[in-house]
């Protein structure tokens, strides 16, 4: 959900194990620009994590696996 609210990855690092079940009011939240330097009016998604979930939002660079497709054919080859 952070990931596409984001529009950037998001790394589980709690080290929280098993499935969860919450809610994060994203409404009235301004809209995540990681390359903005301007204020947005309203709350950001970091404070509503915060608040909502007492979990803290870091921004940091790691590596991510990521899926790259050279190419696709519309019909199927032969192998």
């Amino acid at each position: 959900m952070l990931t596409r609210r984001m529009g950037i990855p998001v790394l589980d690092n709690t080290g929280l194990n098993g499935a969860y079940d919450y809610t994060i009011d994203t409404s009235g939240l301004n809209n995540f620009n990681p390359k903005s330097t301007e204020e947005a009016p309203g709350p950001s998604i970091f404070t509503a994590v915060q608040d909502d979930l007492g979990l803290k939002l870091e921004s940091r660079k790691e590596p991510i696996e990521v899926l790259v497709i050279d190419s696709v054919d519309r019909i199927p080859t032969e192998n």
